[in-house]
């Protein structure tokens, strides 16, 4: 039977047409990482250049974490309640409103003359942050139908992600050394500009569809909770984990998160559906997610400090240092992103805990007469690896199979989990360090020695919560596979 010209011509159009369809998603996934990479690397490129910041603007030791702190609170504050706007009002809409305050705020922070005003600035790009990263994750979840092409594209947003912590330090001292503080900002700006003229021509708006009523009530506790409880572990640096100002504040994070579950329970249409929270596929991912902010996130910070301060390296050398750490991210990642979708999440997220708990181990050990090839770049590496697979893994696992309505959400929920976890690992492991050294110089070590004792046992406990994360991996995830069929979340679009 021959085949008539007539047959062949439908075919070879749907099948341009598709191809055409498949050039504009991974387009879209590009613009929306590049974009996204921008808002990861602000978590840890302003580090390196505190000291010029302090100088130049008048910053007190202690007024100088707020840099930091203003972000951090704003964007770990609002994550959830964002994931859940983009969902109901429009992914794109929020992930554009969100580039713009973030791309604005970045032009504050380069032109602030005090203190003040690169804070209040800091709080806006947290804002702006919050609002971007979960539509811009979910519009990447919504773009890719569920199963391996999903997980393909989700594994190349993991790896940026990781990327963006290591190559943070890099450019933060980079830029600091090269040029001026300003410009660690004042990068972001191009970069959301582009972002804001290209996504609304390659990629459409979704959002849930149906009647979009808004659960005000829970948004309102879920919110005051989620910053009371960021706010609480950022402040014990200064007031203490024994204080009653921290015990005050950790009480009225837990009153704020009771009451908006109650709500939740009670609610026709809650802001974050049982039917999502309670699913093993959603819950362990973001156990795991937390526990890699609070074990590698955070030790960064730290690991700073031992290559400037005890080291002795300028903030260009400490940014160098780290390029080791960005290789290893991005050659775990290329990995990853190949074996994941057809292997499956579980085997990847446990070797890559358990590859950075021996990083951390080998830092741990890094002494006060320390040398950087011999004591810290082999732990350099390892936390490389291990992160890279780590952040791919855990990020298929937790979106790969998500229902398109619930996208934003659970994307917010993700970035929420290691945001909190970053900001606890830093409390707890900064409070650590800060207690072992002052016992060892009562003990009579000397201040460099006694500073290193502390870091030491803070990168073992990092170690040990690694260790730990990793043996949680293999108990929890799933075995087998990305399924091409995602699960549902009742009652997502009432």
């Amino acid at each position: 039977m021959k085949t008539s010209r007539a047959d062949i011509e439908p075919a070879r159009n749907a099948a341009g047409i598709d191809d055409a369809a498949a050039r504009r998603r991974w387009l879209a996934l590009s613009v929306l990482a590049v974009a996204q990479f921008m808002v990861f690397l602000d978590e840890t490129v302003v580090n390196v250049a505190l000291p010029s910041i302090k100088a130049d603007l008048g910053f007190s030791q202690a007024s100088l974490a707020w840099v930091v702190n203003a972000y951090m609170l704003s964007f770990g504050g609002l994550l959830l309640l964002g994931g859940r706007v983009a969902d109901l009002f429009g992914r794109r809409l929020l992930f554009l409103a969100g580039i713009a305050v973030f791309g604005g705020a970045s032009l504050l922070d380069g032109l602030a003359q005090s203190a003040g005003m690169l804070v209040g600035a800091r709080v806006l790009q947290g804002l702006g942050a919050a609002l971007a990263t979960p539509a811009a994750l979910a519009l990447v979840t919504v773009l890719f139908p569920a199963g391996k092409e999903r997980a393909k594209a989700l594994g190349i947003w993991g790896a940026l992600a990781g990327l963006g912590f290591a190559i943070g330090i890099l450019l933060g001292g980079a830029i600091t050394d090269l040029a001026s503080w300003r410009w660690v900002f004042l990068i972001n700006v191009p970069i959301a500009l582009g972002a804001l003229l290209v996504v609304p021509r390659i990629a459409a708006e979704s959002r849930v569809a149906g009647r979009r009523r808004f659960d005000f009530a829970g948004a309102a506790t879920v919110t005051a909770g989620m910053t009371t409880l960021v706010y609480a572990l950022l402040n014990t640096s200064n007031a203490g984990w024994r204080s009653v100002e921290t015990y005050g504040l950790l009480a009225a994070a837990v009153f704020l998160l009771g009451a908006f579950a109650l709500i939740e329970s009670r609610s026709e249409t809650p802001l974050v559906p049982a039917g999502l929270v309670h699913r093993r596929e959603t819950l362990a991912p973001n156990v795991l997610q937390l526990l890699l902010g609070s074990s590698l996130i955070s030790t960064l910070f730290l690991l700073t400090l031992y290559i400037q301060q005890v080291l002795g390296y300028t903030p260009l050398q400490a940014g160098l240092a780290y390029l080791p750490l960005a290789g290893g991210v991005a050659a775990a990642t290329a990995v990853a992103n190949q074996l994941v979708p057809r292997l499956g999440p579980r085997p990847f997220a446990a070797a890559g805990l358990a590859t950075a708990a021996a990083g951390l181990v080998v830092l741990g050990h890094a002494p006060a007469a320390g040398d950087y090839f011999a004591d810290v770049l082999p732990g350099l590496i390892l936390v490389g690896l291990g992160a890279g697979l780590s952040f791919v893994s855990i990020t298929t696992a937790a979106l790969a199979r998500v229902d398109d309505s619930a996208s934003g959400l659970a994307s917010g929920m993700l970035s929420t989990s290691v945001m909190i976890g970053g900001a606890l690992g830093l409390a707890v492991l900064a409070s650590v360090a800060s207690t072992r050294s002052s016992d060892l110089l009562r003990s009579g070590s000397t201040p460099l020695a006694a500073q290193v004792g502390g870091l030491q046992l803070a990168f073992l406990l990092a170690a040990a919560v690694a260790a730990t994360a990793s043996l949680a991996a293999v108990v929890a995830l799933p075995r087998g596979s990305v399924s091409d069929q995602p699960f549902e979340v009742a009652e997502m679009s009432s």
